[in-house]
């Protein structure tokens, strides 16, 4: 340490110096704009040279995320979509570290959630200077595979089983790098009729078990879709509770009632006290079925499609849900 009048120690102004790590999927963004941008907020904001880190099919992000971490990066860049966020954010729990979100994907959710801009590659950058630090909740769900495998991942947004699961399965991939989000939509279209009712058991928060059939059930730790669909109102990410809805339309009016439920009831009544008080004073049965908890486990008839952050995990036939109050730290624009 340096005292009153001496030149400063070396060591002690390196280790002032902030140092990001780029953890970039280099399929999802253009690598020349990035190093662009970053150099620029380096040089404005008097960091050390980045440490640059790329995902690949081997290490989506949870081994980049550790590395970053290892290398005492003082804040870490994540360019990609929500499978590389997903990951990154995994690798990065209860470190306390921020994570600063460079969106490049399709669905973009969790960044559309904390209100970061999308398609802005140099604000979005900027905010690792200039945002503010927020603690948000992390989904963790332990799945049970077909042959009795296990496995543990983390989730920022939502899982899923059902339709929803079933969709982004057969999203076709080369239509999703054209026309974006809308390629879910065909892909729906294209299943919705030879999509059978999954039959789960579950428990809420230690509950006794209970079963019900579903089209699709979501698991979400927030709740807004591409678009501004508002699917989960209640949600919010850091509430240290997850939100769960369960879609169980009968047939075609059912579908109907499930369209008009978000669009309708969550995109304007819920946005609204007066709308709220409308909803609370209808006592119709609903399309739609809200639980909210801290951990959900759900027990399947047969093995089923899982989604995550909207990627397609293949089959399962168990899952328990729970949340990890605060355990990521995100930089946000400042309000």
């Amino acid at each position: 340490m340096s005292t009153p009048g001496s030149a400063p120690d070396p060591a002690a102004r390196a280790a002032d110096v902030a140092r990001v790590a780029v953890v970039v999927n280099p399929t999802k963004v253009d690598m020349d704009a990035l190093r662009a941008a970053v150099a620029a907020a380096e040089a404005d904001a008097g960091w050390a040279p980045s440490l640059w880190l790329e995902t690949s099919v081997d290490d989506p992000g949870q081994g980049c995320a550790r590395a970053a971490i290892a290398s005492r990066a003082t804040a870490v860049l994540t360019a990609g979509g929500d499978g590389t966020v997903r990951a990154v954010a995994e690798g990065m729990l209860d470190s306390g570290i921020p994570m600063v979100l460079l969106p490049a994907g399709t669905g973009n959710l969790l960044a559309r959630n904390l209100s970061i801009p999308i398609g802005k590659l140099a604000e979005a950058v900027s905010t690792a200077v200039t945002g503010v630090d927020h603690a948000i909740d992390v989904g963790v769900a332990d799945i049970t595979r077909a042959d009795g495998s296990r496995e543990t991942h983390a989730f920022v947004v939502m899982l899923g089983i059902g339709l929803d699961a079933r969709m982004i399965a057969a999203t076709n991939d080369e239509l999703k790098k054209r026309v974006g989000w809308l390629a879910y939509v065909e892909a729906s279209a294209r299943i919705v009729r030879d999509v059978d009712a999954v039959r789960v058991r579950y428990t809420l928060d230690g509950s006794p078990e209970r079963a019900t059939t579903v089209h699709t059930l979501l698991i979400g730790n927030c709740g807004t879709l591409p678009g501004g669909v508002l699917l989960l109102p209640e949600a919010q990410i850091d509430d240290g509770l997850l939100d769960v809805v369960a879609m169980r339309p009968r047939n075609l009016w059912g579908w109907m009632r499930v369209g008009y439920a978000v669009a309708w009831e969550n995109g304007v009544l819920q946005r609204t006290k007066i709308g709220r008080r409308i909803l609370a004073a209808d006592k119709s049965v609903r399309a739609l079925r809200y639980f909210q908890g801290r951990r959900m486990t759900l027990a399947l008839e047969r093995p089923e499609e899982f989604e995550i952050d909207g990627e397609s995990m293949g089959q399962v036939t168990a899952i328990s849900a729970r949340v990890a109050p605060a355990s990521l730290v995100v930089r946000v624009p400042r309000a």
